[in-house]
Parts: structure tokens; sequence; C-alpha cells
């Protein structure tokens, strides 16, 4: 089993955490959501530390039985989706270098650690992320299901808002560890639409730029509720052919 070999960082690897969060967090605020805030602290996540795997998955283990699993990169569908079906969020550990600050075609430590572990502090988020993986794991053998679920994965755990007291809040990753797509998604810019689970998977998305629309969920545990709706319209869909839906974002 692979695992964080703290002492590797470099001063290097310390300098962009810290230009990172700190570029981030200023941001976040009047941006984020309440329960990416409140994890945050939760998990004692600051500028001058990268967060070290064993001390983060004790205090996850405590509130929600999560913890972080080391992965060397990208994994495959099956095994990304089994460790999270047991409660395990893969991460990688190493991060990018000085010349790489904006964007990095493949998630580093930092968006894998500073925008997806702070929302692991929630339940009924990671109850929705559990049963979206259990679902996942009864179609892996469906390669165009799977392209469904990644639709709906995209636009709400690395891409979703959520309304809180009035007003839109970011909990997606993908913005989270984004300055700019943090501005950008909360702008009049942005198109926002109300959380609709069939919307969502008859839509395309790209990975290369903002994206074009976000959807805005009313709770945590509506997300966690869709799930019935996410298993009856694979049930409907999942052997149709990509002409039957919308390719354009």
């Amino acid at each position: 089993m692979m695992r964080q070999e703290y002492d590797k960082y470099t001063a290097e690897d310390f300098k962009v955490w810290k230009l990172l969060y700190e570029r981030q967090i200023v941001n976040l605020p009047n941006a984020a959501s309440q329960a990416y805030l409140d994890g945050l602290k939760k998990i004692n996540f600051t500028a001058d530390r990268i967060p070290n795997f064993e001390e983060t998955n004790a205090e996850l283990k405590k509130l929600t039985g999560w913890s972080i699993h080391v992965v060397p990169g990208l994994i495959d569908d099956d095994i990304f989706f089994q460790l999270l079906s047991n409660r395990k969020f893969p991460s990688s550990t190493w991060l990018r270098k000085l010349s790489q600050l904006d964007y990095l075609e493949e998630p580093d430590m930092f968006h894998d650690v500073f925008g997806h572990v702070p929302v692991l502090t929630n339940q009924p988020f990671v109850d929705y992320l559990q049963e979206l993986s259990k679902i996942a794991l009864r179609y892996i053998d469906n390669p165009w299901a799977i392209h469904l679920i990644s639709r709906i994965y995209w636009f709400t755990v690395e891409f979703g808002l959520i309304k809180e007291n009035g007003n839109v809040r970011i909990y997606g990753a993908g913005i989270l560890s984004s300055a700019g797509e943090t501005k950008y998604s909360l702008s009049e810019e942005a198109t926002h639409y109300p959380y609709d689970v069939a919307h969502i998977m008859g839509m395309a998305y790209r990975k290369d730029v903002f994206q074009k629309q976000y959807w805005v969920i009313d709770s945590y545990e509506q997300l966690f509720h869709s799930t019935d709706q996410i298993e009856e319209y694979l049930k409907k869909h999942a052997d149709q052919p990509e002409a039957n839906f919308a390719t354009s974002v």
C-alpha cells in the first residue's frame, strides 16, 4: 500500500502549497460553502504546513468515518469507485512545480486535498459520494453508464454550487482549488441552473475551460436523496447511444 512520505517534501513543495493556499484562501470566506469553511478548520489545514495524511485521517475518521487513501495519480474507474464505496478518498501526494501554479491537466495534491477533503467532514455529502460510488460499481462494465455517472460527479463533486442563506456558494473541489474559477463561477457571466439529475446527465463537459454552466443544490441532503433519481435515469438510458444526448457545452 502506498503512503505519504512526508519527509521527502522539498522546500519548493512547501512554497508551492503556501502560495496556492494563500492565494486561494482570501477568496473563500464569501465564496465557499459553510461546510467547506467549517471542514477546513476541523482538519486544521494551514498555509505553512503541507497536510500530514495520518493527522488528517485521524480527524476525518472521528467526524465521518472517511480517510485519505494514497494513489499514484489518476486511477482506473473500478479502483476509484471501490475506494469511495469504502469511504476512502483517493489522493496523490505530489505537488505541482512553481512553473505550474495556474493549471495542471492531471490533479495534484493541492486539488485532491485542499479542494476535496474539507467537505469530507460533512456527513450528507459523503453519504452521497458513497452511494454514487456503489451505483457506479453496479454499472462498472458499462462504459456509457460510467460516462453518465462521470457527468453527475463532475457537476456536483468537482463543480457543484449550493444555495446557502439566499446566496450561491461553492462546494465543488474543481472550483475551490482554482482562484480563477472561484470568481467566475459566482459571477454574472456564469449560467446557474437548479439541480436537476436528468439535465446534468444529458450534458457533456470539458476539462480544459471554465464551465459554461453550473448546477445549484439546495442542500447536501438533497444531493444524497437524488441518488435514487440517478439510478432511475441509468435504468432508462444506460444502453442508449450518445446521439440521444446533448454533447455541446
